[in-house]
């Protein structure tokens, strides 16, 4: 009788540990009218994504996702405008990267033009930097994703704390499964949510 109960219980632990932690999609999230607000500034994200090759329409859904297409916008954290952006972060690593000193006021990352040029600069930088060597476009894309919203050494850190043998394990994936080890793994629930939203927000640009 013990044995029998003892077998259940491992049967049962094992389907819990099998689950994730936390349904990523939940709440519900319609990208429409994000995606529609982000459109009208296309032209820019054009611009920006030419210049620094990213796909424009990758740099929309971020902006749907990140903003809803508000320019103005300033989140709790202090993240500015249409990417969202913040000033001591990712607004400093770009001015850095551009040889400028400082860190962008919150006028200059509220106006559109400058906002989408530095975030899609922002993207470049993690892509040819931190996260150089992964091979296939879709699981860069992924890994971008969840580097812009929770940082890159939060994600390398899920494979291995040696950044190259990260970059290693990440290259025996392919997107289906980089995304299931970042629903397992990834200490933040924000991570997988961030990347299916992202991926719902694209798929809804014609």
């Amino acid at each position: 009788m013990k044995l029998r109960w003892f077998v259940v219980l491992v049967v049962l632990l094992a389907g819990c540990s099998s689950k994730p932690k936390y349904d990523y999609r939940n709440p519900p999230y319609n990208p429409t009218v994000p995606v529609q607000r982000a459109m009208q500034w296309m032209p820019i994200s054009q611009k920006a994504g030419a210049a620094w090759g990213l796909d424009p329409k990758f740099i929309t859904a971020i902006i749907a996702v990140e903003s809803g297409g508000n320019p103005n916008v300033v989140s709790k954290s202090g993240a500015v405008g249409l990417m969202q952006l913040k000033p001591s972060t990712a607004g400093r690593e770009v001015y850095r990267y551009m040889g400028w000193k400082g860190d962008p006021s919150v006028s200059e990352l509220k106006n559109p033009e400058r906002n989408i040029s530095m975030g899609t600069a922002y993207f470049s930088i993690l892509e040819h930097g931190v996260l150089a060597g992964i091979k296939d476009p879709e699981v860069m894309q992924y890994a971008l994703v969840t580097s812009y919203v929770n940082g890159a050494g939060a994600l390398l850190r899920t494979f291995s704390s040696d950044r190259k043998k990260a970059i290693e394990e990440i290259n025996d994936m392919d997107k289906e499964e980089f995304f299931d080890h970042i629903v397992k793994n990834h200490p933040s629930p924000q991570a997988p949510r961030y990347i299916w939203k992202v991926q719902k927000a694209m798929d809804a640009i014609d």
